[in-house]
């Protein structure tokens, strides 16, 4: 299993020299890949999300900063909600990024659920998996025609062209997020593989990695080559418990926290990235910054692959 590294993008550590640092000592340390994730807005009252939502940096950017500080690590957005950009321009985004990095980036999508970001995009919440998967497919008209053409429902582009075309054939690896059954069987279907989220329950984790191959298999793809990406919450040192009373995997002490992430690949995960972004030492906007990034230092090192 290939082991990764939450970017510095939310809170206390999120800034210019810690994500040129963390980008470049991730590359050094051998991790394999590196991620950034998207919130554009949050609610105005300031409690009612986690601290990790309240300040972020945009994903795109930020990794092209990072791919400057970087030469091998590959660099991951997990994830840009698709309702949020039309597919043209996040297409020239992507494929600016997978050129200025030489090859680097895997795209992760997702379908979005906060309301604020809906309203101010000047989109619905309604039909959101038939709009990822017109999405999907304007992408790759995007990278991959000399003349590009797509009329669907929800977006429309007239034949064109768009260059330059991404370094990666037929353009960086798309990976869907969700979490329902339909998102899970549209990712086994339609891309590269899966993401999973913050929250996801890691002792039920192979539930949905069967829905994700099942739903490759039958679309008559490979069901061992899909990928399972795991954002790993990570709580160095502490002991943290689910309402039951059991340890919460990926908590605790550095070799705990190996052990999960090895038993993680017996569930069928193909790759995981440590995330510090949602240790509230880490990734708080609240913190001291010297103090916050202090503590992603020893765990960046001390989890090393």
């Amino acid at each position: 299993m290939r082991i990764g590294f939450g970017a510095p993008v939310a809170g206390a550590w999120a800034s210019p020299d810690n994500l040129a640092y963390f980008a470049g000592r991730a590359d050094e340390l051998g991790y394999h890949s590196l991620w950034s994730f998207q919130r554009l807005l949050t609610p105005p009252e300031p409690d009612s999300l986690a601290p990790v939502y309240r300040s972020v940096l945009d994903p795109i950017v930020a990794l092209t900063f990072a791919a400057a500080a970087s030469s091998r690590i590959r660099l991951g957005v997990a994830v840009v909600n698709s309702p949020f950009v039309s597919p043209a321009y996040l297409a020239k985004q992507a494929s600016t990024l997978d050129v200025l990095s030489n090859g680097r980036l895997d795209l992760g999508l997702g379908t979005g659920w906060q309301t604020e970001e809906f309203t101010a995009s000047g989109t619905s919440k309604e039909r959101r998996g038939a709009r990822q998967e017109e999405y999907v497919a304007a992408l790759h008209t995007l990278w991959t025609d000399e003349v590009s053409s797509f009329a669907g429902e929800f977006s429309t582009i007239p034949p064109s062209r768009m260059f330059p075309k991404p370094v990666q054939k037929p353009g960086p690896p798309v990976l869907l997020g969700g979490v329902v059954e339909a998102a899970l069987r549209r990712a086994g279907r339609l891309s590269a593989g899966w993401i999973s989220r913050s929250a996801t329950d890691l002792t039920k984790i192979h539930e949905q990695i069967a829905v994700v191959r099942a739903a490759a298999e039958e679309a008559g793809k490979d069901p061992s080559a899909v990928r399972v990406v795991v954002r790993g919450v990570v709580r160095a040192g502490e002991d943290v418990r689910d309402e039951s009373g059991e340890r919460v995997r990926l908590s605790g002490s550095y070799e705990r926290i190996r052990e999960d992430a090895a038993w993680l690949g017996e569930q069928g995960v193909t790759e995981l990235f440590y995330d510090l972004n949602w240790d509230p030492r880490v990734g708080s906007p609240d913190l001291d910054p010297a103090s916050a990034t202090a503590r992603a230092k020893e765990i960046l090192e001390a989890l090393a692959p």
